[in-house]
C-alpha cells in the first residue's frame, strides 16, 4: 500500500511559518495584503474567493476587494488593474479566470505590475520560472504546491526521472522548470506523445496533469514511484461524502495504481489543498521584497 501525502500536513507546517512572516511584516508596520479582482458572480470563483479568504484570515494576510460586473469593457478592467499597481498597500493580486470571452486575457493579464503577480498571470512571471529568476513575479500555485510536497516529504529530486503528463502553462510547463532547477531530469508528455504508458513506467517521479479521469491506470506506473496527481475532474459514478454519488477524483484509477506506486497524492486532499496556501506565501513573499527597499 502506497504512503499517501496527505496535503493537510504540507498545508500545517507550511501555514505555521507563514503566521510567523506576517506577524513580523505587521511588527514593522506593514499589513500584508492580497487583492480580489472578481468580475461577475461565477460559482466557481467565488468558492475559490471564501477558501482564499478563510486561509488569508488565518494567516494574517489583508483581503480587499474589486468586484466588477460581467460585461465591464476592457477600459473599466484595465483602469481596475491600474489602480491597484499604483497602491502600495496592495502587495499581491489574484484575477478570477479564465475572464469573460469579450476581454482580451493577455492584454488584461500583463497590464498587472510583475510585482504583485502572485499567481504567474503575466509573460514576465512565465519568463522568471522559465530563466530561474526569483526576481521576475511567481511560478503558478499548483506546480509550486506540487514540489512544496516533495520537499515537505523529503522526496529527493536531484539525479531523477521525472515525467509529467500534461504541457500547459499553468501546471505542466512550470513544472518541468521548478523540476529541473531541482536538477532533475524531465520528460514531458502529452496528446501527440508516442508509447506515454511506457515513458511513465519509467519515472522516478510522475506528476499527472493531463485532467482526463481515469487516464492515469496500472499500466503507467511501477513500484517505487512517487506520483502527484493535480488534476480535478468529475467522476459521477464516485461514492461522495453523503453516501451517493457524485464527486471530484484526480486523472488516477486510484484503486489500481495506489497499490503499485511508493507514494502517491489523494484527490481531492492532495495537491489541491496546498495550492492557496502557496498563494499565501507569494504575497508574504512580494511584502517582504516592498518591504525591503
Amino acid at each position: 500500500m502506497a504512503k499517501r501525502l496527505l496535503g493537510k500536513e504540507v498545508t500545517d507546517a507550511l501555514n505555521a511559518r507563514l503566521i510567523e512572516r506576517a506577524q513580523s511584516l505587521k511588527n514593522k508596520g506593514i499589513s500584508p495584503t492580497l487583492a480580489l479582482i472578481r468580475l461577475g458572480e461565477e460559482a466557481s470563483d467565488l468558492s475559490y474567493e471564501r477558501g482564499a479568504i478563510k486561509r488569508a484570515e488565518l494567516i494574517g494576510i489583508e483581503i480587499r476587494h474589486f468586484v466588477l460586473p460581467r460585461e465591464a469593457s476592457q477600459e473599466e478592467v484595465l483602469s481596475l488593474i491600474d489602480q491597484i499597481n499604483e497602491d502600495y498597500t496592495i502587495h499581491g493580486v489574484l484575477l478570477f479566470r479564465p475572464l469573460p470571452k469579450h476581454l482580451d486575457a493577455d492584454i488584461v493579464c500583463n497590464r498587472l505590475d510583475v510585482k504583485k503577480d502572485v499567481d504567474c498571470m503575466t509573460s514576465l512571471s512565465n519568463a522568471g520560472v522559465f530563466e530561474g529568476r526569483k526576481d521576475l513575479g511567481f511560478a503558478p500555485c499548483t506546480p509550486e504546491a506540487c514540489m512544496e510536497i516533495l520537499e515537505y516529504y523529503g522526496i529527493e529530486c536531484q539525479g531523477k526521472n521525472a515525467v509529467i503528463i500534461g504541457r500547459s502553462l499553468v501546471v505542466g510547463k512550470p513544472a518541468a522548470m521548478l523540476l529541473m532547477q531541482k536538477n532533475a531530469t524531465v520528460t514531458v508528455c502529452h496528446t501527440k506523445t508516442v508509447n506515454t504508458a511506457e515513458i511513465c513506467r519509467n519515472a522516478d517521479i510522475l506528476i499527472s496533469a493531463a485532467g482526463v479521469l481515469n487516464s492515469l491506470s496500472k499500466n503507467f506506473v511501477r513500484e517505487g514511484q512517487i506520483v502527484l496527481d493535480v488534476s480535478i475532474n468529475w467522476d459521477e459514478n464516485k461514492l461522495n461524502a453523503k453516501g451517493g454519488t457524485g464527486a471530484i477524483a484526480g486523472d488516477a484509477v486510484f484503486d489500481e495504481v495506489e497499490p503499485i506506486v511508493a507514494a502517491i497524492t489523494p484527490v481531492p486532499g492532495g495537491v489541491g489543498s496546498v495550492t492557496t496556501s502557496v498563494l499565501m506565501k507569494h504575497v508574504i513573499e512580494a511584502a517582504e521584497k516592498s518591504s525591503a527597499k
